[in-house]
């Protein structure tokens, strides 16, 4: 039963590697280049298909007409896509005889679009998991044929929670690719009205309102820290990057966003709600050192304040 890969990043590389662990006839996957730009921090998909002989491809759009025919030439009776980055139009959809299936890092339908993983730590989530669907024209619309729920702790970043969902894809592969090739996988209807949906999110939308409050802030930081491109806020005319954070109760009248003093020496900001303890900091280039180190050695004092962001990008838009 042979079948074609779409994958890309942790979960890509967890899923096509499970899959190989099942003995399953991978006759090709397709993957991504890296971009120069970006921190490719996760393990290389296209390694993996090399180690294992199989044949990779990496085009620029899977819908062109020598990726399609490649794909095609499989006779594949599934396609599977773990987190690989592009829409496939219906050409390529058709191709399997038995089905095109999504892995999602979400409970669909809520978080359906790019980025779960780091939206469900902004929004303070306390569970998400991964889902594998039927696709469809539209972005993880189609029929779910397996789900497993992740629960998500407060130490989570986006990148525990990353390797947590690609352990996860992996048990829910072990269960359910044998359903697949023996034709008895469940299918359920997504409830559409249950649906919420997330667009991309870009390293500008780190940056800190510090009008919100403490806990939202800490989200916030924890969605976005190292690998990703962290969160954000101006002082003293410069960057300063904030890749650790935690909430502080106390009572403050002064503006959101201004230095507070602190007998132990500990970086805290004030928020629109309680204050934020800075633990882990570093300006633009610069080196990363604790708060309370960085505090010191900038001489920070008590009534500095922070700039606020000229504009914050609203949630789910």
């Amino acid at each position: 039963m042979a079948v074609v890969v779409c994958a890309y990043g942790e979960v890509g590389h967890a899923g096509l590697a499970e899959l190989l662990d099942l003995g399953a006839d991978v006759a090709l996957v397709v993957t991504h280049r890296d971009s120069p730009g970006e921190n490719i921090w996760f393990p290389s998909v296209a390694e993996l298909a090399q180690r294992a002989g199989v044949r990779a491809i990496t085009p620029d759009d899977v819908n062109t007409d020598d990726a399609v025919a490649a794909i095609a030439a499989t006779s594949p009776e599934f396609l599977f896509s773990f987190y690989f980055r592009q829409m496939m139009k219906p050409r390529v959809l058709v191709i399997p005889s038995r089905g095109a299936l999504n892995l999602h890092g979400s409970l669909l339908p809520r978080y359906r679009g790019r980025a779960p993983v780091n939206w469900v730590l902004v929004h303070g989530e306390s569970e998400t998991g991964v889902t594998l669907h039927e696709m469809d024209e539209k972005p993880d619309h189609g029929d779910i044929v397996a789900q497993r729920r992740v629960a998500i702790t407060r130490a989570d970043t986006a990148l525990t929670l990353t390797r947590k969902l690609g352990e996860e894809a992996r048990l829910l592969l072990r269960d359910t690719y044998p359903l697949l090739a023996a034709g008895t996988a469940p299918r359920r209807k997504q409830d559409h009205g249950a649906a919420s949906y997330f667009g991309g999110r870009r390293p500008a939308d780190g940056a800190i309102d510090w009008t919100a409050s403490a806990e939202s802030i800490r989200n916030l930081v924890r969605a976005v820290t190292d690998p990703w491109p962290g969160a954000f806020a101006e002082l003293r005319g410069r960057k300063l990057f904030v890749w650790a954070a935690e909430t502080r109760r106390v009572t403050t009248a002064v503006a959101p966003g201004t230095v507070l003093g602190d007998a132990d020496g500990a970086l805290l900001v004030a928020t629109g709600d309680g204050a934020l303890e800075i633990l882990d900091v570093s300006w633009d280039g610069g080196a990363r050192a604790s708060g309370v180190a960085w505090s010191r050695d900038a001489a920070l004092a008590a009534g500095e304040r922070f700039a606020q962001p000229r504009s914050a990008k609203s949630a789910g838009r």
